[in-house]
């Protein structure tokens, strides 16, 4: 542990210096407060012991400074006035110890000292350990927040999951109650994925379904949320969107889909890789929120068995 020993009679610092070098310090040595603390700034030093009254800066004026530039090192004040006051002074100015000159035993400085040095060192570990709760603290917030990723969003596609969605379309009809503004779903399939899958693999079907899931995130507005239903099932929620804006959005998505080239699309039974479509607003088509999935899925099933890559609403 490196420690500065400060006083502007040589002697006595000499004496200091060397009853703690020999007790494994590495001591370092200022004749006055300005010298320190030009040498503090230079290099902290854990320990600093200091006469308290020296030609020029006072220690108690050292002491203060060295608090302000490094409030872990320790601070132990020599003193030839022996009184309470001086003492007191040191010690609520920040000082961990002080010594009174002259020294009954020079065993008197190596304790206090080692205890200082002691000090500064469980000092040092209690910052340490702050320092790595602290980043434990943030690797665990940052591990929690992908966990909470992880539970909303769907693996794949990285859209959110069936019951993201199922919590938003809730949280969405109370506040359209509450508003009295409209909102609708846009439920859409696939159409023959399962042709394109056994044609092209499966591994080329996710593919697929993470490109569809691309196309609808830059067609849509910042305040939808798009989640992937279940397989080749996807859904969509637009807050304070009437019915006829919710079928115009579903009609653009359809044809951004339709024209999309998708790898294999030709050998579709459409010839291309498309999608069918229905959509249910609130409170046009039900007020709950499965009253209104259901009238969506009934429009999606008339679009399924109505020949395919179409809109029904």
């Amino acid at each position: 542990m490196n420690l500065l020993v400060v006083d502007d009679e040589e002697t006595l610092r000499s004496v200091v210096s060397q009853v703690l070098s020999a007790d494994g310090f590495e001591v370092a040595e200022a004749a006055s407060g300005e010298e320190a603390l030009e040498a503090f700034r230079a290099q902290s030093h854990q320990l600093v012991i200091t006469d308290i009254r020296m030609r020029g800066m006072s220690g108690i004026e050292l002491l203060t400074q060295i608090k302000q530039h490094s409030p872990d090192t320790q601070v132990v004040i020599m003193t030839s006035h022996a009184s309470l006051d001086s003492a007191l002074t040191a010690l609520r100015a920040g000082a961990y110890d002080y010594l009174v000159k002259p020294f009954e035993s020079l065993d008197l400085i190596s304790a206090v000292a080692g205890r200082a040095a002691e000090k500064a060192r469980l000092v040092a570990q209690n910052r340490e350990l702050v320092e790595q709760l602290k980043q434990a603290n943030e690797e665990l917030q940052a591990a929690n927040g992908v966990l909470q990723e992880m539970a909303v969003k769907d693996g794949l596609t990285s859209l959110y999951n069936h019951r993201y969605f199922q919590e938003a379309l809730a949280r969405e009809l109370v506040r359209s109650r509450r508003t009295q503004k409209p909102c609708s779903v846009i439920f859409m399939d696939v159409d023959n994925f399962k042709v394109y899958n056994d044609t092209h693999g499966h591994p080329e079907g996710d593919r697929l379904l993470k490109t569809l899931s691309r196309l609808l995130m830059a067609n849509l507005r910042g305040s939808d949320v798009a989640a992937r239903y279940g397989g080749e099932e996807f859904v969509l929620l637009l807050p304070e969107t009437p019915k006829d804006a919710a079928l115009k959005m579903a009609e653009g998505l359809r044809r951004v889909v339709e024209e999309h080239a998708f790898p294999g699309g030709e050998k579709q039974p459409l010839g291309k890789v498309s999608i069918s479509v229905g959509v249910g607003s609130f409170p046009l088509n039900g007020g709950e929120p499965a009253e209104l999935m259901a009238y969506a899925d009934s429009k999606l099933y008339q679009a399924k068995h109505g020949g395919k890559n179409v809109v029904f609403g």
